[in-house]
């Protein structure tokens, strides 16, 4: 529709766009008001079902007429254990009274009567001939927390009554005053003598180790979603396949329990040029995740074939195991699996197929006959992608269960990316939840003055509400399963997100919304169950319906240093930082605090064309220098660096230890219950992770850390930082554990390790795994011969 159109149809067409959620106008991070042209509008609305060619005024009706049909609102949002609630109902007008059911989560049947005639209507339409009415009436039942189904007597559909819990959880330890510190690491990153080139759970096991032994009670981990396995080179874990499984490359190989029986595997590995591969794969700066992936899946089918081979025999346990993981991963396990396999048949017909929008068209729908043949002639190879996920899974929860083990108070702290690639298994998966010609973006901004598009699939809310969120629930249980916290990337994702129309820039972009307090209700119960503390990444413009929403659930906000200033540019005291927090200095997107000082990250973005012209270059290289003497001041404030200290480091291009750990002390300081020390900060790196608005020009998520885990648990300068950090956290579990008796300390068996230049203290970490399974063994075999 083009912008010239009559009055009448637009009006119509900006109602039909709220109608769907659709904001015609938003303001900037700068304050400018940017309105949505017609033609924007139009092609938004057509990635809801909106045929283009009829004119505004008659979509709105068939949109309307549509409602009318939808008796029963499909979801409501309620407080647990409320005695009375309201309910939206579409009846006719004459009706009085009407009887309603509700089955329970644990099938309890509550039943009672709505008095419609005691309310006053909303609004009312003829339907055949019958005047029908919308109404709010009160249901007068208290129901648990949980998800519960209402249907009422002569009205067609049910209603989702989702029963929130007053907030989201927050483990005892951090109740108080109580406040924790740990790393944040891209786990791909880790460096360790014993790794195959990429950071593994092996690796977190270890560094879980560390980081407890020094105060820590917390590890901040990048998304750990899985990616494309045909493809290594899509690195973006923020980009992934699908948020409902683990990257399969972050698999320990070694600590795969086949491996210890595996002979064929082990001579590979073994063998000297599976070595030397290794030995490369470990010194290169940056991850080669080509190299890795196939080093990596020519043992995991070695050790999947022996898997398959012992399950009958020696090896049934296992096989019990796995057909119980499977059994509870269910439906979306299987999905995944099927699209790993498809993925990978037609990849090996032709390498250009880059996921299943390019596949045969009758393999595109997950539920046709040619998928179902598929299956029945694949299952081996289907089960293979399932026993990658299993041993991932097993892994992953094995050092979660670590963590609580050493009494850390939350663990490990997982990410939610914010979508999926429009080319993975999720997208192909759930292709009637997703929208795939529209792109979900973030408009212009100080860092990224184009604005962002950053090429994923936004989900409809209407379907997700039609659908009783069940795709948003098994996300977040797949991704809360194991962990102490999780952050939900783009948390104002769940109130509202920018789309970008199809062939369009973010310049084109609108706001598109959701039904926040549907969404944070299940992120809630989730979050109890899972007993999972939630962090809200709330970094740029935040509405204050989202910022008092987050508060009245108890999500936790994202603050970092860098953005917490006041209007004339001075850096926030660490008093004026909320409770309710996570502080950090900065993230993978942002420039290292090495780097932030030294100017690296604004020259880098020079040299990558990422500035629109070189005055706003010129600009923030003058602004940066203000800013740190302001940060140098702000920590002088503190009493945490003299005046002397503060007078060297402002001519300074790096920074001092001293400095460094001054800086980490104010942010320390503050009453946020969480903070995060990035690794590259501890080590002094001035490249970042990821430089937003770049692909390969940059090597993102690829970038190792400087030192390896060894050297890290040595070096002088993290130590330091750590005992700063220690001294003004201290751990809130380890405070008060009592100390253990003589006696506990005696074991009942031994099992005695030689140290020596090959085997030393790291080595000895490594196998606890082992040594752990080895004396559960010996306890069942103790308890067999007792009876």
């Amino acid at each position: 529709m083009p912008d010239d159109t009559p009055h009448g149809e637009h009006e119509a067409l900006q109602r039909l766009s709220a109608y769907y959620g659709i904001a015609t106008e938003y303001s900037d991070i700068f304050g400018q008001r940017h309105v949505a042209p017609a033609a924007n509008l139009v092609s938004l609305l057509t990635s809801f079902g909106v045929d283009p060619t009829m004119l505004p005024h008659e979509s709105l009706q068939r949109a309307h007429a549509a409602t009318w049909r939808e008796h029963l609102t499909p979801v409501v949002a309620i407080d647990a254990e409320s005695p009375r609630w309201l309910l939206r109902v579409r009846v006719p007008a004459a009706q009085a009274e009407a009887a309603w059911t509700v089955r329970a989560e644990d099938g309890t049947l509550h039943q009672g009567r709505l008095a419609l005639h005691a309310v006053s209507e909303l609004h009312r339409t003829e339907i055949d001939g019958v005047a029908w009415c919308e109404r709010m009436v009160p249901v007068a039942v208290a129901l648990p927390m949980g998800y519960h189904r209402l249907t009422v007597e002569g009205l067609a559909g049910e209603t989702l009554v989702i029963a929130a819990p007053p907030h989201c959880y927050r483990p005892e330890s951090l109740r108080g005053d109580a406040r924790v510190w740990g790393p944040a690491v891209q786990l791909y990153a880790l460096r360790s003598r014993r790794n195959w080139g990429i950071g593994d759970f092996g690796d977190l096991a270890l560094l879980a180790q560390q980081a407890a032994q020094r105060g820590a009670g917390i590890i901040g981990l990048n998304p750990l979603h899985a990616l494309f396995p045909h493809n290594p080179a899509h690195t973006s874990p923020y980009s992934p396949s699908s948020r409902m499984h683990l990257d399969v490359l972050y698999i320990d190989v070694e600590g795969v329990d086949e491996f210890r029986d595996c002979e064929a595997a082990q001579r590979l590995v073994q063998s000297p040029d599976f070595q030397a591969r290794l030995a490369a794969l470990r010194e290169a700066p940056l991850v080669d995740y080509r190299g890795v992936a196939a080093a990596k899946f020519e043992v995991l089918e070695l050790l999947y074939t022996h898997f398959r081979t012992q399950r009958d025999g020696a090896g049934a346990a296992a096989g019990s195991a796995f057909d119980a993981f499977r059994s509870g991963r269910g439906a979306p396990l299987r999905r995944h699996a099927v699209f790993e396999a498809l993925q990978a048949h037609f990849f090996a017909e032709d390498e250009s197929v880059w996921g299943w929008p390019v596949w045969p068209a009758a393999y595109q729908d997950p539920e046709s006959d040619e998928v179902a043949r598929f299956v029945e002639t694949r299952l081996e190879r289907i089960e293979y992608y399932e026993y990658l996920q299993w041993q991932a899974a097993r892994q992953l929860e094995r050092a979660g269960a670590q963590c609580e083990a050493l009494g850390m108070a939350v663990g490990l702290y997982l990410d939610l990316a914010v979508s999926v690639d429009r080319a993975g298994s999720d997208a192909w998966s759930e292709q009637r939840l997703f929208v795939h010609g529209a792109s979900v973006g973030a408009p212009p901004d100080e860092f990224n003055p184009n604005g962002q598009g950053w090429g994923l699939p936004p989900l409809r809310p209407d379907r997700l509400r039609q659908d009783g969120y069940r795709f948003f629930i098994e996300t977040l249980r797949a991704n809360m399963r194991g962990a102490g916290a999780l952050r939900i990337d783009h948390v104002m994702g769940l109130m509202r997100l920018f789309w970008i129309p199809p062939d369009k820039t973010p310049q084109d972009g609108a706001y598109v919304h959701y039904a926040l307090d549907e969404m944070l209700a299940v992120v809630a119960v989730e979050s109890q169950r899972a007993r999972c503390m939630v962090i809200g990444e709330d970094l740029g413009t935040v509405a204050d319906e989202m910022r008092g929403a987050l508060a009245r659930f108890e999500v936790l906000s994202y603050r970092l240093v860098y953005f917490e200033r006041h209007a004339n540019g001075q850096f926030k005291a660490p008093a004026e930082y909320p409770r309710n927090a996570l502080v950090a200095i900065s993230t993978h997107d942002l420039a290292t605090l090495a780097g932030w000082w030294s100017g690296h990250d604004l020259r880098l973005r020079l040299s990558l064309g990422l500035f629109p012209n070189q005055e706003l270059f010129e600009k923030q290289l003058f602004d940066r220098a203000q800013e740190r003497i302001r940060l140098l001041l702000a920590v002088q404030r503190e009493g945490l660096l003299s005046a002397d200290a503060v007078a060297h480091a402002t001519g300074a291009q790096t920074l001092s230890t001293e400095v460094i750990a001054a800086i980490h002390a104010f942010v320390a300081s503050t009453p946020a219950q969480v903070m995060m020390v990035q690794l590259e900060d501890a080590l002094g790196m001035t490249e970042q992770a990821n430089m937003p608005g770049t692909t390969d020009s940059h090597p993102n998520w690829r970038r190792k850390l400087s030192l390896d885990l060894r050297e890290i648990a040595s070096d002088e300068q993290t130590e330091v930082l750590c005992r700063t950090l220690a001294a003004i956290r201290p751990h809130p579990v380890l405070r008060s554990l009592p100390r253990r008796t003589v006696e506990t300390l005696v074991p009942r068996a031994t099992y005695r390790l030689q140290f020596h230049k090959d085997f030393d203290f790291d080595d000895a970490i490594a196998i606890l795994p082992y040594l752990a399974r080895l004396a559960a063994q010996h306890r069942m075999r103790a308890d067999r011969r007792q009876r």
